[in-house]
C-alpha cells in the first residue's frame, strides 16, 4: 500500500489556492468486507466523504493547493473531519461548525462492480446547507484558479444564495466549475431552475448523464452536451460509466475517450478523483484529450480501492495507468 498522505503544505496565504471547492461534506461509513447487506456488517472503517472535500482532497493529491468551503456539527465527527482534511492536505480555513445539527454520515453497500447504495444521515439538516453568504471571503473566491461547486448546494437555503453568491462574484472569470451532482433525496423541490441558473454562470460543467437529464431535459451525451453549452458553459463533460467521457468544447473540440478497464471493487469516489483530476489538468493548460484521459485514469483507480478519499492517486500512480493503457 502507498504510505503517502497529503499534498502541499497548508500555508497562510488565503488568495493562492490553485483550487476551491464549495459543498458537502460528511464522515463516509463503510462495510469492510464487500457484497454484505448492512443488516449483516459488523466492521466499517471511517472516511472523510462528501464530494466537494473528495474534489480538494484528489487536487491536492495531484500537487495542487486546495481548500474547501462547508461546514460541520460542533461534534467529534465534525472534528475528525477537519482533522482529516488537513493531514490529506486540504486547507480547512473555511470550514465551520453549525452548533445543533450533527455532523452527516454516509453508509453506502458495495457490491461489484455496479451496485453502490448509499444511505445518507442529514438530518434534521446538514449543516454544509447552512452556509451564508456573507460568511464567505469573496475575494479569495474570487482568486482561486478553478472554483468548483456542486448541484447540492443549490438544493435547500441559506446555501443555495451562498453558492449563488459565489458564482456571481466570479463572474464567469478562470474556471467555474458546476458539478452537476443529482442527489434527488437531498432535494425537495424541483432543482430545474435553480440548475439553470447555476449553468448561466459556470465555464465548466460536470455530470453523469442521469444528471445532465435533470440539467438540460436530454440524456443522450452529445445533445447534452450540446444542451449544456447553450445553457453557457464553455466546456462540457457527460461521464458516460462503462462507455467512457465525451468532453464537448465550445470552439469545436470533441473528444470522447474509452474506458480504461479495471476490477471495480467500490464505484463510489471514482467521479470525485475524475474531478480534481481534471481541474489539475485545466490548471496545467493540457489539451482537452489530455486532460480528460488523465482525470479517466485517475478515476479508474479510485474504483479499484474501497476507500473514496484516501484511494485518491498520485501523479505517477495515474501516469502507471495510462502508459499501460496506452493513453496521452
Amino acid at each position: 500500500m502507498d504510505e503517502r498522505v497529503g499534498g502541499p503544505a497548508v500555508t497562510g496565504d488565503r488568495l493562492g489556492f490553485d483550487l476551491i471547492t464549495m459543498g458537502r461534506i460528511g464522515a463516509d461509513l463503510y462495510p469492510l468486507t464487500t457484497g454484505v447487506p448492512l443488516a449483516e456488517a459488523d466492521t466499517f472503517g471511517r472516511f472523510l466523504g462528501g464530494s466537494p472535500a473528495n474534489v480538494a482532497v484528489a487536487a491536492a493529491r495531484l500537487g495542487r493547493r486546495t481548500a474547501v468551503v462547508t461546514r460541520t456539527g460542533a461534534d467529534p465527527f465534525g472534528g475528525y473531519l477537519r482533522t482529516e482534511l488537513r493531514r490529506l492536505g486540504v486547507d480547512d480555513r473555511w470550514v465551520s461548525e453549525v452548533r445543533g445539527l450533527p455532523t452527516p454520515l454516509t453508509f453506502c453497500e458495495i457490491f461489484p462492480p455496479d451496485r453502490f447504495p448509499l444511505y445518507f444521515y442529514r438530518v434534521p439538516k446538514a449543516p454544509d446547507l447552512e452556509i451564508e453568504a456573507e460568511e464567505l471571503d469573496l475575494e479569495a473566491v474570487r482568486a482561486a484558479r478553478v472554483f468548483w461547486m456542486t448541484g447540492t448546494g443549490l438544493s435547500e437555503e441559506p446555501s443555495r444564495s451562498a453558492t449563488l453568491a459565489a458564482l456571481e462574484a466570479r463572474a464567469r472569470a478562470r474556471t467555474t466549475v458546476f458539478d452537476l451532482d443529482w442527489r434527488p433525496m437531498l432535494w425537495r423541490e424541483k432543482p430545474e431552475a435553480h440548475y439553470a441558473r447555476a449553468l448561466a454562470l459556470a465555464t465548466v460543467a460536470v455530470g453523469n448523464q442521469e444528471e445532465c437529464e435533470i440539467a438540460t431535459g436530454v440524456s443522450e451525451p452529445y445533445a447534452a452536451a450540446r444542451a449544456l453549452l447553450a445553457a453557457g458553459v464553455e466546456l462540457a463533460v457527460v461521464k458516460r460509466g462503462p462507455d467512457g467521457v465525451l468532453a464537448v468544447h465550445r470552439d469545436g473540440t470533441v473528444v470522447d475517450v474509452p474506458p480504461v478497464p479495471v476490477e471495480v471493487v467500490n464505484g463510489l469516489g471514482a467521479g470525485d478523483a475524475f474531478g480534481g483530476a481534471l481541474c489539475h489538468g485545466l490548471l496545467a493548460g493540457w489539451d482537452l484529450e489530455r486532460t480528460v484521459r488523465f482525470a479517466n485514469a485517475a478515476g479508474a483507480i479510485v474504483a479499484t480501492r474501497l476507500a473514496c478519499s484516501t484511494a485518491m492517486p498520485f501523479p505517477d500512480e495515474v501516469e502507471e495507468v495510462l502508459g499501460r493503457a496506452g493513453g496521452v
